[in-house]
Order: structure tokens, then sequence, then C-alpha cells
């Protein structure tokens, strides 16, 4: 599943329980949420690596508010830390594990 946030912003959208719901249920289920963040590359490479880590703390705290236990989150780096410019550069992702 994938999130995508504004430029220079780290608010979850409007409807995010809704699509968090499936990873609620799969937490549930015995699965851990992996939460990955990525970086926009244009910029002032610090504080998009901060943006980004803030992204991933919103849905890691909107998992939580739905009541998923911290330890059923996990926050991983991704490999490929410049994930370019545009959309695709501003997400989060979150897979079930």
């Amino acid at each position: 599943m994938k999130f995508f946030f504004a430029t220079g912003k780290a608010d979850l959208a409007t409807g995010a329980d809704k699509a968090l719901a499936d990873v609620v249920a799969g937490v549930q289920a015995g699965k851990k949420a992996m939460i990955s963040g990525f970086v926009d590359s244009s910029g002032n490479a610090a504080q998009n690596d901060e943006l980004a880590k803030q992204r991933a703390f919103a849905v890691r705290d909107q998992l939580k508010a739905l009541g998923v236990a911290e330890d059923k989150i996990e926050l991983k780096k991704p490999e490929n830390v410049d994930a370019g410019a545009g959309a695709q550069a501003r997400r989060v992702e979150v897979s079930l594990v």
C-alpha cells in the first residue's frame, strides 16, 4: 500500500484510516506492518530525509491510533533512498510481513 504526500507536508490524506484497515486486519491476523518512507531528490537532502521520516512516523502513529501495537510496526529505511522527484518520491509504503 502506498501513501502519497503533498510537497513539504507530512499530513496523511483524508481517508487514510479506510486504506489502513487492510493493514490493521493483517496485523490482527499475525503479520507485522513494515513502513518505508522515500526521499525526494529535489531541494535540501537533509530536510528531505527528515520529511520522509516524519511521513513514515505519521503512518506509524495512525496505525497506533487504530489499535496496532508498536511492536507490530517496523520502520525501514528504503534501500534506494533517492526515489527521484515528484509524487513517487513523496510516498510511504506499507507492507505486511
